[in-house]
């Protein structure tokens, strides 16, 4: 294949408990409460107003939002007001208190009604016309560009991107002894389908890397670090290869033949090229893997017509492609995968690690640079997207549970709660709250369901990681077996041991309650 252009590449510096209490949640609805905010929640400012705009970068200060809610209080006096409950029951098996089933809304009026008439035969839109009390939720739902356009064409031109990349690597380090690339996976949120933030979106994608021949990986867990930021070691093993070189592939065994025959005739192993000691080491392994990339992208169909920029960074390959006013970030992870299963330790923390620190979360990962070369975080990045596949796939409205995760995520800011959790909080309804019910007319109700399941996490200051210990998880999704029987992982554990925290997180929860309720009561 002809290369392309080479002053297409550019490129930046390189760095080589007892039973739970209900918990009953009102939302009340006012006429006059669109004065107090945005028009369009997407993150499109009205510049008539000036300090309570709902926009991506979140609402006014805390303080404010408490005058907010005053003035709204007093001018309620002589209108007519909505109210509906959402009860939140906790569950009590054993004597053990239990997050993970207590999200039961009631459902009087919407819930049971749409499944009588979904037995009749009637079409979600019939529905829709009947169900007049859950108007409000259907017109917001309907504003929510999840993903918005752009970043579903730049998660399609990364998708093609890498195809093409894949198939010059494998040909690239075909007679070499260096890591073979595979076929490439997007994770992320992007590639779930929503997205934190439109103006800085990341295209992630993991390349796991298999051994070359004559060598083995094995997994080796740092004593180190808690479970939820877990990492691990890639020690490389020799292996014998007399019988396939015996079957005449010209191979050398690296343990039965001479160093001197080896030198002569081979090219060097693994363990010479991009190990410390016995270890594959990332950073060494991110500069190959730099080089292997910035030679690759002149051989690809789409170096003719993008323009690639790599972006400096030690432990993954990061570049910018622009064609005209078009432009995407993608980020390249490269790691080894669990055995046979969808667990992965990455070059990089993954962009729910790095990306969606908390303070109110336990176990925070820690920062790239201050990571051993030789230790490599492990991710479930590849489970998740896998779980939101299989959610896809039997929901009734196939993208509502991620436009409540993109609307979460746009009132976030200033909290102190990230994406991440939210994503985890989402992760647990879905597995809670039939799928069923997650349709259109309802999406109000899910809204407040994961409002309920997070204030319950707070009050038992128990949120459990998603896949860590999580037995129900679809039949899917790989998991190395231990790590299924495992205890399951509080990441609100820190905040029994912090009342200065936990006061905070519920003063949070507050401040996103109100943050809802003004995002409801005005569509």
């Amino acid at each position: 294949m002809k290369a392309g252009n080479n002053d297409d590449v550019e490129e930046g510096q390189y760095e080589g408990d007892g039973k739970g209490e209900n918990t009953d949640l009102k939302v009340e609805e006012s006429s006059d409460a669109s004065e107090q905010r945005s028009s369009d929640w997407t993150g499109q400012e009205d510049n008539s107003d000036d300090g309570n705009a709902v926009d991506h970068c979140g609402f006014a200060a805390t303080e404010e939002e408490k005058n907010d809610v005053g003035n709204e209080d007093s001018d309620q006096n002589g209108k007519d007001e909505e109210h509906r409950d959402e009860n939140v029951k906790g569950k009590n098996e054993d004597g053990k208190e239990e997050v993970g089933g207590n999200v039961a809304a009631s459902e009087k009026e919407g819930s049971g009604a749409g499944k009588d008439k979904g037995s009749r035969g009637g079409t979600e839109e019939e529905e829709d016309a009947r169900d007049v009390g859950n108007k409000r939720g259907i017109l917001l739902v309907d504003r929510i560009q999840c993903p918005v356009e752009d970043v579903e064409r730049g998660r399609s031109v990364a998708a093609e991107l890498m195809e093409s990349f894949t198939r010059v690597f494998i040909d690239s380090v075909s007679n070499s002894f260096y890591p073979v690339p595979q076929e490439a996976i997007g994770v992320g949120s992007t590639f779930e389908g929503w997205s934190p933030r439109e103006q800085d979106v990341v295209y992630h994608v993991l390349v796991p890397l298999n051994p070359p021949p004559g060598h083995a990986f094995h997994l080796e867990l740092n004593s180190a670090g808690q479970m939820a930021a877990r990492t691990f070691c890639v020690r490389v093993e020799l292996v014998c290869t007399c019988e396939r070189e015996q079957l005449g592939e010209k191979l050398l065994c690296f343990l039965h033949h001479s160093q001197e025959e080896l030198r002569r005739k081979q090219k060097p192993s693994l363990l010479e090229t991009l190990c410390t000691g016995s270890y594959l080491d990332v950073e060494k392994t991110s500069h190959w893997f730099y080089q292997l990339v910035r030679c690759s992208w002149l051989h690809l169909p789409q170096s003719y017509s993008w323009h690639l920029v790599f972006q400096p960074c030690s432990r993954s390959c990061q570049f910018r492609l622009s064609k005209g006013k078009k432009s995407l970030m993608v980020e390249m992870l490269f790691g080894v995968r669990h055995g046979d299963s969808d667990i992965f330790v990455v070059s990089q923390p993954t962009e729910a690690q790095k990306g969606g620190s908390s303070i109110f979360v336990s176990s925070q990962p820690a920062e790239a640079d201050s990571i051993a070369s030789t230790a490599w975080p492990e991710t479930y990045a590849v489970a998740e997207a896998k779980f939101f596949q299989h959610i896809a796939r039997q929901v009734p409205c196939e993208s509502l549970h991620l436009k409540c995760l993109q609307l979460f995520t746009c009132i976030l800011r200033g909290t102190g709660f990230s994406s991440s959790t939210w994503k985890t909080v989402v992760m647990h309804v879905l597995t809670t709250v039939p799928l069923c019910q997650w349709r259109r007319r309802e999406f109000a109700r899910r809204l407040w369901d994961i409002m309920a399941y997070l204030h319950r996490c707070l009050q038992l200051k128990r949120l459990e990681h998603f896949v860590l210990g999580n037995q129900s998880l679809p039949a899917e999704i790989s998991l190395p077996p231990a790590m299924r029987t495992v205890e399951p992982l509080n990441l609100f554990e820190h905040l029994a041991r912090d009342p200065a925290t936990h006061a905070e997180a519920m003063r949070a929860y507050g401040q996103l309650r109100f943050r809802l309720w003004m995002l409801l009561s005005t569509h």
